[in-house]
């Protein structure tokens, strides 16, 4: 099975987004792209790009609910203080959730949530 294609909040550090290309993701970065998309601009890049948007930004797991068309959310519920730490925490759960397509996945330091949306 193929990786899931990513894209990049503007609050994900660069060292998750090289992290993650390192393992074989193809991962596009909102701050690489076009730094200050709005919420609007990253969820309609993302669903033409069939990408899942990783992000700390809470208000994108309320989108995730309300848009049906959305390809899907990582939210990170974890402090930003450790970029490897949260590297780690989302490839472990990459590898562990078979499909991660139409779900908003919301991983916190010892647990993992998945909703699927549709």
């Amino acid at each position: 099975m193929s990786k899931p294609r990513l894209l990049a909040d503007e609050n994900i550090p660069r060292t998750v987004i090289v992290t993650l290309r390192e393992k074989g993701y193809d991962v596009v970065s909102v701050w690489e792209l076009s730094p200050g998309m709005s919420d609007e601009e990253v969820v309609e890049l993302a669903i033409k790009e069939r990408r899942i948007i990783i992000t700390f930004d809470k208000d994108f797991g309320r989108i995730a609910l309300l848009n049906p068309s959305i390809t899907g959310v990582i939210l990170l519920r974890i402090p930003p203080l450790n970029p490897l730490y949260i590297a780690e925490r989302i490839l472990s759960s990459l590898e562990r959730i078979e499909n991660i397509y139409n779900r908003l996945i919301i991983i916190r330091k010892k647990t993992i949530k998945i909703v699927a949306l549709r």
